[in-house]
């Protein structure tokens, strides 16, 4: 009877802990963190240093959003890891975006010219890591494949052209 009890507890032990791990990484979605220059110095990381270049206007909002570079992450509704936003600035703007751990990432672009929140298809401009193609056939979602890019513990720097109608 004792060795049954101890086997039991020691397995409900073991499921707890492994609940414990999996938390971290399902609490890596969504987040919603500011600009930190300090993220992306030497010796930091895993994290991503965009440039996005070609910014439209000084008006609006710039969206900055990283996801893993998979299937079922890549532009689905709440799959993202960071956003930030900040006032656009006409040009080009640079962000810092850490990420959880080294890995195949994407990071998504947007500029909401009039600050509504929503995306308005004529006149809000939008950008996507490696810069692949947007057209009508692939709807502004290319391939996961296109836009990963791999980070390993250091800062990798990416730039990004901004695209409008």
């Amino acid at each position: 009877m004792t060795r049954s009890f101890t086997t039991l507890a020691g397995m409900t032990g073991l499921a707890l802990a492994a609940a414990t791990l999996s938390i971290p990484a399902q609490a890596q979605y969504r987040q919603t963190i500011t600009e930190n220059p300090a993220k992306c110095a030497p010796g930091a990381g895993p994290a991503v240093r965009v440039t996005i270049m070609g910014i439209k206007e000084s008006r609006g909002t710039i969206r900055v959003q990283s996801y893993r570079a998979t299937k079922e992450d890549w532009l689905e509704k709440g799959r993202w890891i960071n956003r930030m936003e900040a006032p656009a600035k006409a040009g080009t703007m640079s962000f810092c975006m850490p990420l959880p751990a080294a890995g195949t990432y994407g990071i998504a672009v947007r500029h909401d010219l009039n600050g509504n929140g929503k995306t308005d298809i004529f006149s809000d401009g939008g950008a996507m890591s490696n810069n692949p193609s947007i057209n009508i056939f692939n709807l502004g979602k290319p391939s996961y494949k296109k836009v990963g890019f791999t980070v390993e513990s250091g800062v990798e720097a990416i730039t990004i052209n901004m695209r409008y109608r």
